[in-house]
């Protein structure tokens, strides 16, 4: 299995890019050669690719510093575009971004699996990528002991996340012809995502309703995401689509159908509805109504498969916090 042979301590300080890092010894000189897959991109974007064991605000550091040279020269500007055939050096230093890029057994849910993709049930609990405190025990991490080739992949084949609370489906690469598919697709809206959310209080609105909000950071709070003016704040357009499926005296159960993908979605636009997820207490909801985190669940993931063209659908069945909530509030859903 191919590993990483970096040790790894503590993530480094600009003053340890600058070459009076104590982890000078640890440092790991490795070629860089661009392919056509690469051509014409940023020099940064082209080191993800490459390099994907490291963040791209850190690789951003290393070029900045000098470590990263292209044909014989020092590239100092991330802006560069590399071309097909370049060949380069850059000198790697431990952070714990190259630790997490570990294989790790764990008992996935797979429910489909070919040459080309996987479709995981995702429980709730489980982080889809590592991050800062979250450096091990992730979905990428077991995608990594589940296929040795996801080392070869940008994320080991991840192209779209659940939040670590959230349960469901996600598709997963496992080529990189196959995840550019995947990316241009949803990108494109051609994946269609589905969700059953439990929404705090009755149901109040017209049974059927579409929320079309940017959404962007919190301004107040940049901990969380926001619905924005982008006259006034960053952010990107976002819309989803909400049909009621039972309404209950505390709470009521939602499918949601996203139309774009963008961080905490469905928990910003329930709350923008003013029906915040039970168990999300982030956005205002209700904490201690059978489900200790948010109540969303990705039911259903539908694509065309990237090689065959065949259509796919797939659906998740409710786990049991989920089934519980929904008793606990006497909703019901067939």
């Amino acid at each position: 299995m191919k590993k990483t042979n970096l040790i790894i301590s503590a993530t480094p300080s600009l003053d340890e890019l600058d070459g009076a890092s104590p982890l000078e010894s640890q440092a790991e000189q490795r070629p860089l050669v661009f392919t056509a897959a690469q051509h014409g991109m940023r020099l940064d974007r082209a080191l993800v690719d490459l390099v994907p064991e490291f963040s791209r605000n850190y690789l951003q550091q290393l070029i900045e510093a000098g470590s990263v040279l292209v044909n014989g020269q020092a590239m100092t500007k991330p802006s560069h575009k590399v071309k097909v055939s370049d060949v380069g050096v850059i000198e790697l230093r431990p952070t714990p971004q190259s630790q997490a890029f570990k294989a790790e057994s764990m008992a996935l849910d797979v429910v489909f699996a070919d040459a080309h993709v996987l479709v995981i049930n995702k429980p709730a609990g489980l982080v889809v990528h590592p991050a800062p405190g979250n450096w091990s025990g992730t979905l990428m991490n077991g995608l990594l002991g589940y296929d040795a080739q996801a080392f070869d992949l940008p994320r080991a084949g991840i192209v779209h996340r659940l939040d670590k609370d959230t349960s469901g489906l996600m598709v997963v690469a496992r080529s990189r012809a196959v995840m550019d598919a995947l990316v241009r697709a949803i990108a494109a809206r051609e994946v269609k995502r589905q969700y059953l959310a439990i929404g705090q209080g009755a149901w109040s609105g017209a049974p059927q309703c579409t929320v079309d909000a940017a959404i962007g950071r919190d301004p107040a709070n940049r901990l969380r995401m926001a619905a924005v003016d982008l006259n006034l704040h960053p952010g990107k357009t976002a819309r989803t689509d909400f049909a009621l499926l039972s309404n209950g005296t505390q709470a009521c159960l939602v499918h949601c159908t996203l139309h774009t993908g963008r961080t905490h979605q469905i928990r910003v636009h329930m709350a923008q509805l003013k029906h915040p997820l039970l168990g999300d207490a982030l956005y205002g909801g209700a904490m201690g109504l059978g489900i200790s985190r948010q109540a969303l669940h990705a039911c259903r993931l539908a694509f065309a498969h990237p090689i065959t063209g065949q259509p796919l659908s797939f659906s998740a069945p409710l786990p049991a916090d989920f089934l519980a909530a929904l008793s606990a509030m006497g909703l019901k859903y067939n």
